[in-house]
């Protein structure tokens, strides 16, 4: 059987070689189809290994509790997230109450407000304005370049800046006892963050272009009513994570009258992107990848489906001398392994360096990991399969008498 296979790729390769540009081309064919998938994989797994990482800075003890949304495809459309316009199912009781609960150390509500913000001289529109509370900076790692974060002497009209938010409004990042207005309420701003090389983070918020303020000013929007988008939640340690999430869903559970409107993850899950239209768009760009797979797979069949029709003598004489009909299809099939091998190969390459190049323009890098390249080389190979067996079977299923008939 080894000695068998050996053949086959010793014939096969010889082959390939003889029919060069035809192999090259439906390497190429299947390259582009596996370097697009890889690409993809590689890019979104970057995004991931950011959120996971920062979650691992931060002891690995985070858990966040989110409403349960439901999206239509005319929402998917929309640019504006779903969380505008649907009222969240957390409340402050929420928080209170898991606060209040063994082994967990803090819990932060996340407000988002979208508002223009304004001073004397510059406007920014469509502002991001995250209401929490002096908890959140344990739960996330925040780094203060000038001033403090609020607490609870400083808890109305105050507001902490991202370096960049703070230069768009007064054109520098030391803006310490400045003061700006949004909803006809005026702030004063008590601190500065250092910039943020990745504001991709678990909170869904980019820190670098939000000013923070405290949940008591943010309610004051919405009529005294908090309507928290999310509740961050820090155990004392890893190990206590488990239990203080399933206490958590308990208590959260309750208050909701016992409805599963809310989810609570944790652990790897919390990398996983939590914008619909990402999601949307990866999958778009994947079911693309797919298609240009399918198309490599058609070209693998179509050079075996010549290769068949020139090599009839080659099987009748194969056949006549004692090759059976498994020893045609294994021959025929190795070589479109061959090409799809290939095309996995260099494609995985090729996707690498697209993902580097694309990532030059993003404010992450891709990940390495043997999955993509699992990813890669199995579904190129898969591809080879499916789309060679065919031709192989039609070899394999030729009369060896009327094969001899025919002189090439």
């Amino acid at each position: 059987m080894r000695f068998m296979l050996v053949e086959h790729i010793g014939n096969a390769i010889q082959t390939l070689r003889s029919n060069g540009s035809r192999t090259v081309l439906t390497t190429v064919g299947v390259a582009i189809g596996v370097a697009s998938i890889t690409a993809i994989l590689a890019l979104s797994g970057g995004v991931q290994s950011i959120i996971k990482d920062q979650v691992d800075t931060l002891g690995g003890a985070i858990a966040v509790v989110r409403p349960e949304t439901h999206q239509n495809r005319a929402d998917i459309a929309n640019s504006l997230t779903q969380q505008t316009f649907n009222t969240s199912t957390l409340t402050e009781e929420d928080v209170t109450n898991v606060e209040k609960l063994p082994g967990i150390s803090a819990v932060a509500p996340l407000m988002l407000i979208n508002s223009s913000l304004k001073t004397s001289s510059n406007t920014v529109k469509g502002g991001t304005i995250l209401a929490t509370t002096p908890s959140f900076a344990e739960v996330t790692t925040l780094d203060i370049r000038d001033g403090q974060f609020i607490d609870s002497v400083t808890n109305r009209d105050t507001a902490v800046l991202g370096s960049q938010l703070s230069v768009d409004l007064f054109g520098t990042d030391q803006s310490i006892g400045q003061t700006f207005s949004t909803r006809g309420q005026t702030f004063t701003v008590i601190g500065v963050l250092k910039p943020d090389g990745d504001p991709i983070n678990f909170n869904n918020v980019d820190l670098n272009n939000a000013a923070i303020i405290s949940l008591e000013s943010g309610k004051s929007f919405h009529r005294g009513v908090a309507q928290l988008q999310q509740i961050d939640i820090k155990a004392d340690s890893t190990a206590a994570l488990p239990e203080a999430v399933d206490k958590a869903t308990a208590v959260i559970k309750e208050n909701h009258n016992g409805e599963n409107d809310f989810s609570i993850i944790s652990g790897a899950a919390i990398a996983e992107p939590t914008n619909r239209l990402f999601t949307i768009l990866t999958s778009v760009m994947t079911a693309v990848a797919a298609i240009s797979l399918v198309v490599g797979g058609i070209g693998i069949m179509n050079i075996m489906l010549v290769g068949v029709a020139e090599r009839t003598r080659e099987i009748g004489l194969r056949k006549s001398v004692g090759a059976s009909n498994a020893n045609i299809v294994g021959q025929f099939l190795v070589e479109a392994l061959i090409i799809s091998l290939l095309g996995g190969v260099f494609g995985y390459l090729g996707g690498y360096l697209l993902a580097f190049l694309t990532s030059t323009f993003l404010t992450f890098d891709p990940s390495f990991s043997w999955q993509v390249a699992a990813v890669a080389i199995g579904t190129s190979l898969l591809i080879g399969l499916i789309f060679g067996i065919y031709p192989a079977l039609r070899a394999a299923r030729k009369d060896p008498i009327e094969s001899l008939r025919q002189y090439h």
